[in-house]
This record gives C-alpha cells, sequence and structure tokens, in this order.
C-alpha cells in the first residue's frame, strides 16, 4: 500500500490519543494525555525541557510503544499497525539522521532510493528538493562540512521526499539564525497548504504562535492548557503591563512586587522589560504607587496582550531553558 490516503484515512483525525502513558521506572513520563490533531492543520506542542513532548513523538511515529491509554495515526492504531502508519508518515528529529561522510545529493539519492524510487527519479527527486531548500550550490559538499542551518534543511529535505501526508517536526529550527528560521517557516507553510498535516514540537514561542492552528501546552506529561494562540493568551489576562526600570539593579526587587500587586508569574526579557499578565487594569495604580513608595523609577510603562512567554511561564512555572532530563532517555527533551 501506498502513502496516499485512503478514503477512510481522510476522514478521521490525522492523530488521535486517549491517555497516553508512557513510563520510564517510577516516573511517568507521559501522563495521561489526549488530543486530536484535525487534517491539513499545524498542531504545536510547547513545554519546558523534560516535560514528555519527544516521548509523545516516539511514541506516535511508533518508536516507542505506549505503556497505557491508545495512540492512532490516521485511524490506525500504532501497536497494531506500524507498517501503515510508517508509510503515511515524515519524522525530522532533533538531531540531523545524516551520513556527513556523504554529499549532501548522495544522501537525499539514498534516501530516496529506499523509499522505492527508480534511480532516474531518486536524482530527480534529490536535486528538486536540494533546489527547494536553497542547496544546489551545496549538493557535491559532504554534509560534514555543512553548517547548522543547512543541516536542518537538509534533514527536512531528506523526510519530504515522499511528502508524507502527515509529518512530525521535533524542534525544526533549533540553532537556526533568524533567516533561515523565517526561511524554515515558509517551508512548512508551503507544505500544509499542499496538503500536509503538522505536528510541532518547538522552544520558540513565536514560532508556535506564527505557524499553529493549535497549540498544547505540556508539564511534567500532562496536557496544562489547550487552544488556539489567542485562546492561551486570553487564558491568563485579557492585558499584559510591561515595565523598563531606570536602574536595572531594582529589577528583582520589582519583579517581586509586580507578582506581589497582580498576583501572576513575571518574566525578564532580553531588552530589560519586566512583564506580567494582569486580569485588572485597576491594580496598575496601586502597582506604581507601591514602586514610587520604593523609591524605584520607571523609564518605560506599557500595557498589551499577553504573549506565548508570559502564558508559558505561568502555566507550567517555569522558564524555557529549565535543563531537566527525561527518565530512560539520557537527553534532554528541548522545550
Amino acid at each position: 500500500m501506498s502513502g496516499e490516503l485512503t478514503a477512510s484515512e481522510r476522514g478521521v483525525p490525522a492523530v488521535e490519543t486517549l491517555e497516553l502513558v508512557k513510563i520510564y521506572g517510577s516516573r511517568r513520563v507521559v501522563d495521561g494525555i489526549s488530543m486530536a490533531l484535525p487534517v491539513g492543520k499545524v498542531y504545536g506542542i510547547l513545554g519546558p525541557n523534560g516535560a514528555g513532548k519527544t516521548t509523545t513523538i516516539n511514541m506516535l511515529t511508533t518508536l516507542l510503544k505506549p505503556d497505557q491509554g491508545v495512540a492512532k495515526v490516521f485511524g490506525h492504531d500504532v501497536r497494531k499497525d506500524a507498517g501503515r502508519i510508517r508509510q503515511l508518515i515524515g519524522l525530522t528529529g532533533q538531531y540531523a539522521a545524516l551520513d556527513e561522510k556523504l554529499s549532501g545529493f548522495e544522501n537525499l539519492y539514498i534516501f530516496a532510493r529506499l523509499q522505492g524510487f527508480t534511480s532516474w527519479g531518486a536524482k530527480k527527486k534529490a536535486a528538486a528538493l536540494l533546489a527547494d531548500f536553497e542547496l544546489s550550490d551545496s549538493a557535491d559538499k559532504q554534509v560534514e562540512k555543512y553548517s547548522g542551518g543547512m543541516r536542518r534543511r537538509l534533514d527536512l529535505a531528506a523526510s519530504l521526499i515522499s511528502t508524507p501526508p502527515l509529518l512530525f517536526l521535533d524542534e525544526p529550527t533549533t540553532g537556526l539564525d533568524p533567516r533561515n528560521r523565517a526561511k524554515m517557516w515558509e517551508l512548512i507553510r508551503a507544505l500544509v497548504a499542499g496538503g500536509t498535516t503538522v505536528l510541532l514540537t518547538t522552544q520558540y514561542l513565536d514560532e508556535a504562535d506564527n505557524l499553529a492552528d493549535r497549540i498544547a501546552v505540556i508539564d511534567q506529561g500532562k496536557i496544562v492548557a489547550e487552544g488556539t494562540a489567542n485562546e492561551l493568551k486570553a487564558s491568563i489576562g485579557s492585558t499584559s503591563l510591561h515595565l523598563r526600570l531606570a536602574d536595572r539593579r531594582e529589577q528583582a526587587q520589582a519583579a517581586r512586587m509586580v507578582e506581589k500587586v497582580l498576583r501572576s508569574k513575571s518574566t525578564l526579557t532580553e531588552e530589560s522589560v519586566i512583564s506580567a499578565p494582569m486580569k485588572n487594569p485597576d491594580q496598575v495604580t496601586e502597582l506604581l504607587m507601591a514602586l514610587r513608595r520604593e523609591g524605584i523609577v520607571l523609564s518605560e510603562i506599557s500595557v498589551q496582550k499577553p504573549t506565548l512567554d508570559e502564558v508559558f511561564l505561568t502555566l507550567t512555572g517555569k522558564g524555557r531553558g529549565t535543563d531537566e532530563k527525561e527518565a530512560g532517555h539520557g537527553q534532554s527533551d528541548a522545550a
């Protein structure tokens, strides 16, 4: 059977899980995850390091067997129909699955041959993908000489040799510079426009905000929130307060006061702006009076809509850099 969807497969969710569980030792790395991913959409999964994102992906792609619960891909159970599922999916993991001693062209050619292409068809497909991902000029260069961004693009190209109906992207833009990230976003949008369904895990909240139709926030193996980006933002407050101080040495004290008055988690951006969601704009007056009493001077203040960064911190209570390990894996599940 080919990688084309049958009529019955098109009539069910691309991914559907019910109380999915994976246990390592005494720890439930995935603890009762239930979700449904409609066909032709981008579904984003966010969570701190060690939340269970990569383990979930590995079960859905048949690389790991669930310990409990149900997981289906286009109606096929991951335990019973692994062969058919593998015909319908593509996977780009956190680490490139490439032979570094071969050229970019040779890598794609071999992958195409392994998927049943004729020699001529494999050459044509490899050349087309290299052009799509702006790698034609480096087609004959050994992959070990590629930059990090080039490797990620080549890895994604390899997962698209058969243009699968469902593509799993696990941290697809990690380590890319802004230009290559933007290019990758364009490629993902083009895939979805062509009918491919995408399940995306990412450590970049703006990436989920820009690409995902719906987002699940996972923490400690559980889905703690799910919805569109706007729904998630609205769930923690209608507005967000942003403060910049005249003296950065007072940021820690000011952040504690913000959290006490607004009763919400605060974040410090790379631009040294303290931000926190709030549900009652009248609290701003109370906060400003408290800051004045402590002699803390502001250089800038604004009220905006909450960001996904604030949603993430409020729901998980963790920064994105938390370095936890998934039990049994020996590598972090990068958020």
